[in-house]
C-alpha cells in the first residue's frame, strides 16, 4: 500500500470520515508508469472574468489570454466556492467546500489530515511544484509539494520559475502550478490605462478616484496577461507538446459589490483549459462549474482516478467534448475576512436564478475598501460616501453595499447585473420557495454551523464603523 494510501486509511477510522473521502478505489499503484500529461496551472488572483476581452471585456487588451482561448476551451460559467483568497484556494486543492475542508473565512486553512492535491499527484508519479500564491499563507506547507516557492509578484515568479524549468532534470511529468498576485491589491501609482476612456460598472458610483484605482486595477491586469504569453513560452521550451494548460482566478475583483460577495462580479471567474489533441481549439461551454470541481478533472485528465466523497466532480467529459453540461447549480459560501467583514452569506445558482441569503442582515457589511481607504486601492471609497450625501442614487449605492436584505433573487437572464431584488415580488414566490429549501438542505449536507467568526459592526451602530474612516 502506497504512503497516501496507508496515510488515509489510518485517518479513515477517526475525523476524516465524516468529511466523506473514501481510501478505496484511488490512484493508481505506484508501480503502474503510464505515460502522463504535463499539467501547468496558472492563477490570478482577484481577477473579475469580465474584464477580460475573452468574456466581453471592452477595456483594456489581453492578447496571451485570447490567444490561450482560441487553442482550448473557455468556460462561459465558471465558478468559485467562495469569494476570498484562502476559503477559495483551499476548495480547489482539497476538492471539498468550506464547511467540510475547515478554510471558512478568509485566512483560515483546510484541516491537517484531508489529502490534498499535490499528494495525489506525487502518487501518481508527478513531480509536483507551485511557484507564487497557490496555497494561502502559512499552511503552504502542508500541501507537499516537492518544491514550493511562495514569492508572489511577477518579476520574482518570473526569475524562480525560469530558473526551475531550466535547470530541472527530474525526468517525471510535472504538475507546475504558478500563482501571481495581480491584480489583488496594492495597485501600482502609474498605469498606461486611460482612467478617463473607461467605461464603469452600472452599480458604481463615477467619481474621479475611482476611474484613477479602476485603471490602475487594469493595468495589473494587462502585466498578468503578459506573463502568461511568457510562461506558455516556458512551458513549451521545457516541457512535453501532452500538457494541460489550465488558466483561472481565485475570486473577482476587489471593489464593492465584487470580491467578498456572492454576486456574479464577486463568483464568476474566468477558466480556460487547453491541451493540444484533446481539447478542441477556440471552443466555449455553458457547463456550469465550480472550483471545487478542479481537483477532480486534474486527477482525472492526468490519467488517475477520482476519489469518492468529494464536493467536487470531474469535467473532463466536457472538455473532451462528449457533453456541454455539468452542474445545475452551483452553491457558494461566505464567512467573512477576520475583522474586515464579518458577514455570512449563502446562494444557490442555477442557470436562470440566483437565490442569496444573509442569515444577519442586521450586520454591516464593510470591507478593506471602506474601512481603510488605501491610497493604493479603496481611497475613491471616500468620494463615494461625501457623494452619497447631496445625491440620492449615489446614497442607494453606498446603503447597499453596507446593508443587505436578508433574502435576494436575481433573474440573471433578464437582470444580468444583479440590479433588481425579486425576493418579494409575488409572481417569483415559487422559485424563491423551490431554491430556499433546496440552499437549506445544502447547508444541513454540509454540516455548515453558519458560523460568526468574530465580533460584527451593527447596521444600527453606524458610528462603530463609519468612524474609522
Amino acid at each position: 500500500m502506497s504512503g497516501w494510501k496507508f496515510r488515509f486509511a489510518r485517518v479513515i477510522g477517526c475525523a476524516a470520515i465524516a468529511v466523506g473521502w473514501v481510501a478505496c478505489g484511488w490512484a493508481d499503484e505506484p508501480t503502474a508508469t503510464p505515460k502522463r500529461p504535463d499539467l501547468v496551472v496558472y492563477l490570478a488572483d482577484d481577477l473579475s472574468a469580465r474584464d477580460l476581452t475573452v468574456y466581453g471585456g471592452e477595456q483594456i487588451a489581453t492578447p496571451a489570454i485570447d490567444r490561450l482561448a482560441s487553442e482550448g476551451m473557455t468556460f462561459q460559467r465558471a465558478f468559485v466556492a467562495s469569494p476570498s483568497c484562502a476559503p477559495s484556494r483551499a476548495a480547489l486543492l482539497t476538492g471539498l467546500m468550506p464547511a467540510r475542508n475547515g478554510a471558512e473565512e478568509n485566512h483560515a486553512f483546510p484541516r491537517e489530515e484531508l489529502l490534498k492535491l499535490p499528494e495525489v499527484l506525487n502518487d501518481l508519479g508527478y513531480q509536483t511544484a507551485a511557484f507564487g500564491k497557490v496555497a494561502h499563507g502559512k499552511s503552504a506547507d502542508s500541501y507537499h509539494f516537492h518544491v514550493h516557492d511562495r514569492k508572489q509578484n511577477i518579476p520574482e515568479v518570473r526569475k524562480n520559475v525560469r530558473e526551475f524549468l531550466q535547470q530541472r532534470n527530474d525526468t517525471r511529468p510535472l504538475a507546475l502550478f504558478v500563482g501571481v498576485s495581480n491584480p489583488h491589491v496594492p495597485w501600482p501609482s502609474e498605469s498606461t490605462v486611460d482612467p478617463n476612456g473607461l467605461e464603469l460598472p452600472s452599480k458604481w458610483i463615477d467619481t474621479p478616484q475611482t476611474r484613477v484605482q479602476r485603471s490602475r486595477y487594469l493595468q495589473e491586469v494587462k502585466d498578468l496577461d503578459a506573463y502568461l504569453e511568457e510562461l506558455r513560452g516556458l512551458v513549451g521550451e521545457h516541457l512535453s507538446s501532452d500538457h494541460v494548460f489550465m488558466f483561472s482566478s481565485d475570486h473577482g475583483a476587489q471593489f464593492p459589490f465584487g470580491k467578498w460577495t456572492l454576486y456574479d462580479e464577486g463568483i464568476h471567474v474566468p477558466l480556460i483549459v487547453r491541451q493540444q489533441g484533446v481539447i478542441e481549439p477556440g471552443s466555449r461551454t455553458d457547463a456550469m462549474v465550480s472550483w471545487v470541481d478542479l481537483l477532480p478533472t486534474l486527477i482525472d485528465m492526468a490519467g488517475g482516478t477520482v476519489p469518492e466523497g468529494l464536493d467536487g466532480s470531474s469535467f473532463a467529459s466536457v472538455l473532451r467534448g462528449k457533453t456541454n453540461a455539468h452542474r445545475d447549480r452551483i452553491f457558494t459560501t461566505h464567512s467573512g475576512d477576520r475583522k474586515m467583514n464579518v458577514y455570512l452569506s449563502r446562494s444557490v445558482r442555477t442557470e436562470r436564478h440566483k437565490l442569496i441569503w444573509n442569515p444577519h442582515p442586521e450586520f454591516a457589511f464593510t470591507t478593506h475598501i471602506d474601512l481603510l481607504l488605501r491610497a493604493t486601492s479603496g481611497d475613491y471609497f471616500k468620494e463615494w460616501t461625501e457623494f452619497a450625501e447631496s445625491d440620492p442614487r449615489a446614497a442607494t449605492v453606498v446603503a447597499k453595499h453596507h446593508g443587505r436584505p436578508q433574502w435576494e433573487l436575481y433573474d440573471l437572464e433578464a437582470d444580468p447585473e444583479e440590479a433588481h431584488n425579486l425576493a418579494d415580488d409575488e409572481r417569483m414566490a415559487s422559485v424563491r420557495a423551490e431554491l430556499t429549501k433546496e440552499l437549506r438542505a445544502w447547508i444541513a449536507d454540509q454540516g455548515d454551523q453558519l458560523t460568526v467568526f468574530h465580533e460584527p459592526l451593527l447596521l444600527s451602530e453606524p458610528e462603530t464603523w463609519v468612524a474609522r474612516k
